[in-house]
Formats: C-alpha cells, structure tokens, sequence
C-alpha cells in the first residue's frame, strides 16, 4: 500500500506539471509573469532600501559660536568646538555636510548626539516589524493565497513609507516603520513563491535569477542614487507613491498559483486559473482532461491533512530534518555576511557607495547560479559553495591580520560574491524542499532566523578581542559543519515541486547523501517508473 500510495503522490504531483504544459508552461502568461515580477521586485528593493535612505547620518558638528566661513571638523563632533564643554546637550544647532546635497530624514530631524536613541527605537520597532510579518505573512500567504497577499503586502509597504513622511513625533514614525517592517520582505518571498509554483522545473533556475538577478540588482544599485538625484528623504518617499500603479495592473494580470489551489483542495478555483492560463496561452483544453485531472488529485490527497500548518511539519521526521538543516543554514550564513563589511568598517566611504556595493554582486551571483545550478545540481552548488566559504575565511583569518587597505578591500569584494551567491542558491533550494501547503509559513521563519543575527552578530564579532581570527574560526567551523549537514538533503533538480506534507516526507527517501544531481540526471518520469516496478 505504501509504494502505490507513493506511485498516486508522485503522478499527482506530475500532472501539475503536465497540466500546465498542457494550458502553456512557457508562454504568453508565463511571459507575463517574468514581466511584472520583476517590476515589482525593483519596487521591493526601492522599497527596502527606503530604511537605508531615511536613517543615513551624514557628518555633523557643533554650528555654536562658529563662523558661517568656518571649515569643519575631520569628524563629526558633538560638542562645541569653541570651549571644553563635554555635554553634547549645550549644542543648541548642528551643521551636516550632506553628500551630494541630499538631506536625510535624521539630518533634518537632528537625531543625534543626545537625540541618537530616537533613532535605535526606530530600529528597532521597525526590525520587531520585520520579525513577526514574516511568519503572519507567510502565514497568510498559505491560508488566503499568493496573489492577494503579495497586493496586500504591497499597499502596505507604500503606504508605510509615505505615512513616515507625516511621522515628526517619535511614537508616528515608530508605528509607520513598524507597519513598513511588518510586510517589507513578504514582498520579496511571496513573488519567488510564485515563480517557482508557475514555472516549470528546467525554467525554475533560469527566470527566477533573471528576476532577482538583473532587476533586484538594477533596484538595490540604483536606489541611494534616485534618493540623492531627488535631493531629499521626503521627495523619495512621495516618488514611492508612484508605484501604487504596479498594484492592480498585477493583480488583474496574475492568476493564484495552481500549486496552492491543489494543495488546499480549491479543485474548482484551480481549474478557473488553469482555463484563464489556457485561454491567455491560445491553447484549447477538453473539459474531460481537467475532470481526469481533479479526479487524481482527489485520490492522491484523501489521506493528506487538511489546513496543515508550520507545527504539522515539524511532526513529519524527514522533513523535519530537512527544515532545521535549511533553518540552520539561514542562520549561519547571515553572520558571514556581516563579517565581510566588518572588515571594511574603518574605511571612510559613504554610506551611498557602500550600500551599492555590498548588493552589485548580486547580479554576478545569480549569473553563476544559472550556470551551475541546473548542471551540476542543487546539493552540489550548496556544498561547493559552504566549502569555498571556509576557504576564503580560512584565507582571511590568516592574510588580514595585518592586510593593507587594498587587500581588505579585495576580500569584501570576494566575500559579499560568496555571500549573495549562498543565498540566492540556498533561497531556491530551499523553496524546493518545503511543500506547498506550508511554503509561505516556512520561508517566513527561514526570513525571521536571517534577522535574528541583528540580534547576535556582535557577540562572534566581539571575540576578536580576544583573538584576532577567532571570528573566522567560529564561523568557518560552523560553516563546515553546514556544509555536512547538506549532504542529508535530497537533490530537487528536475524535480516537481512536492505538494502535500506527505510528499515532501517522501522527497528523496530513495537517495543516498552521496546522490548529487551531476551524477544521476534522473527525471519525474523515470523516478515514477522506478515505483511503479
């Protein structure tokens, strides 16, 4: 009972597939869809790089007793330059050397000095944000449906950001950046769960790089730009508003996610969204072949849970495993990350430069990725690349000691490559692994353990204190120990994507540590087969 059982989830599970073959995989709606993703991932990257953009400090100094002539100091300074007074609180006016002119939110609000704690409780409501929408907005996402949760997510992070221009006291811009935080990167996962659910598995790679490759790289560079050409915070944030027309072009244009629909057993909606998909492809569709198609996803889902949720999954063992492998791995890799601007922190660079720096890899990175990941495999890349990653910090901990300002220079550059080039691969992967039903959920806490580094990195930072390297030995050991861990993941290449709780249990249960998708290229087909024998 067991192998036929497996035989119906794994054929249910590929007529998805087939039926959206049938409707058109890659045609004039999928075109559609890799044309407004990406418009809305370079919103989402605006609209992130928005906390960057109202929080910059330029340099500051004390404008009591100064001469309007009088040239500024090196550093930014607190106190008054004309006597010996030692409280911050006697400066009565601050002068900024704006860069490039542009005037930040804290410069004009004067959130420094004595002020400066204004500006940590901002961040902090604006990060609690962050923490709880990420598992509410998975949540959602899982219950009510991809396409209203992602327009939801978007008018709300609009409207938080221009709502900030009104929030002059401390208690408005704590609760505008809180409702900002609260859906801020729901716009990010919820668009890659939509690529990977409407594409099939050899275009997974390609479009959803194409769409957080070019476009998210494009918004994450450009941005501080923007922020600097308009001259001042209020003036990106009303530009922000301009985007509101992207919301329903979307959602009229986006149909839910087939995959979804299967999974909460909305066999009529799905059938709606598959003719609709039909209809746009030019395909014509028997009526028969959707009512075969219902009639299988009805017996291959009658022993599935209804309304699974995150605690359901955490009660499956293998997938139980594969999760915290995946948890484990978010929350190692967003410390390395730290580490490499660590390394940079005494250089004096704007905080614009930096901030394009740090994300132009990213374009390289998922150009790599779209080279080797459908190659040599999922397993493979991850694990090449945790094993490059302990290279590099095995190299750093013991070249940077005493490393001139161009080295260190030449390791942030390398190291933000492996950074991003880790996470888009580890993001896919991951994806991959968890089921539907629960996907939006999961990706939420992969996105809340990412953030809880804000919380912790200073601890592992602070250790060079004691010894210079220490940092990269840590990391490096927990780095390898991730890269093990890797091993006891199954390969998704080629893959349909697993749809219930009970597939995902399933998922690799015929592979060895040692299967990597270079060395068996194995289809759905073949796998099914495999079963049936």
């Amino acid at each position: 009972m067991h192998h036929v059982l497996g035989i119906y989830v794994n054929n249910t599970m590929l007529e998805v597939d087939k039926m959206l073959e049938k409707c058109g995989d890659f045609s004039r709606q999928q075109l559609i869809l890799l044309l407004l993703c990406p418009l809305i991932n370079l919103l989402s990257a605006m609209h992130f790089r928005s906390y960057s953009i109202l929080n910059t400090v330029p340099k500051y100094w004390c404008a009591d007793g100064l001469d309007s002539g009088a040239p500024p100091p090196s550093e930014s300074n607190c106190k008054p330059l004309y006597n010996n007074s030692t409280h911050s609180s006697s400066c009565k006016k601050y002068n900024y050397e704006h860069y490039m002119g542009y005037q930040s939110f804290v410069s004009e609000m004067n959130w420094i000095c004595d002020q400066e704690d204004k500006l940590s409780k901002g961040d902090s409501v604006y990060f609690a944000g962050c923490l709880i929408g990420c598992l509410v907005m998975g949540y959602l996402a899982d219950r009510l449906g991809r396409v209203p949760i992602l327009v939801l997510a978007k008018v709300i992070t609009i409207f938080g950001n221009f709502l900030t221009i009104f929030g002059m006291s401390l208690a408005l811009y704590c609760i505008f950046r809180f409702i900002t935080g609260f859906v801020i990167n729901s716009n990010f996962f919820i668009v890659r769960i939509l690529i990977v659910e409407y594409m099939r598995p050899s275009l997974r790679t390609v479009c959803l790089n194409i769409c957080f490759g070019f476009f998210l790289f494009l918004g994450m560079v450009s941005t501080p730009w923007i922020a600097i050409l308009l001259g001042t915070w209020r003036r990106f944030m009303l530009l922000e508003m301009v985007s509101i027309i992207m919301v329903p072009i979307f959602f009229y244009f986006v149909p839910e996610s087939v995959q979804w629909l299967i999974s909460r057993k909305k066999y009529g909606q799905a059938i709606a969204a598959l003719r609709r998909v039909a209809k746009i492809n030019g395909r014509q569709i028997d009526d028969n072949v959707f009512k075969e198609f219902i009639d299988d996803c009805k017996l291959s889902q009658q022993n599935a849970k209804n309304n699974p949720n995150l605690l359901d999954l955490f009660r499956t063992p293998h997938l139980r495993r594969t999760y915290l492998i995946l948890l484990f791995e978010f929350m190692v890799l967003p410390y390395y990350c730290k580490l490499i601007v660590y390394y940079v922190r005494g250089f004096k660079i704007s905080p614009f430069v930096m901030s394009s720096l740090r994300t132009a890899p990213i374009l390289p990175a998922c150009l790599v990725v779209i080279i080797l990941q459908d190659r040599i495999g999922r397993k493979a890349l991850a694990l090449t690349i945790r094993l490059l990653i302990v290279l590099f910090l095995l190299l750093s901990g013991v070249f940077l000691s005493h490393a001139a300002n161009r080295l260190l220079f030449t390791f942030f550059v390398i190291g933000s490559f492996l950074c991003n080039l880790a996470f888009q691969s580890n993001m896919q992967y991951a994806m991959e692994l968890i089921p539907t039903c629960v996907r939006g959920q999961a990706l939420g806490a992969i996105h809340d353990v990412d953030l809880m580094y804000i919380i912790c990195v200073k601890y592992i930072l602070n250790t060079s204190a004691d010894f210079l390297s220490l940092p990269e030995i840590i990391l490096g050991v927990l780095t390898l120990l991730g890269a093990c861990l890797f091993l006891l993941l199954p390969e998704t290449m080629n893959r349909t994507l697993p749809c219930s709780l009970e597939d995902g249990e399933k998922l690799g249960n015929d592979e060895h540590w040692y299967t990597f998708g270079c060395m068996e290229k194995r289809t759905q087909p073949e796998a099914l087969d495999g079963l049936a024998q």
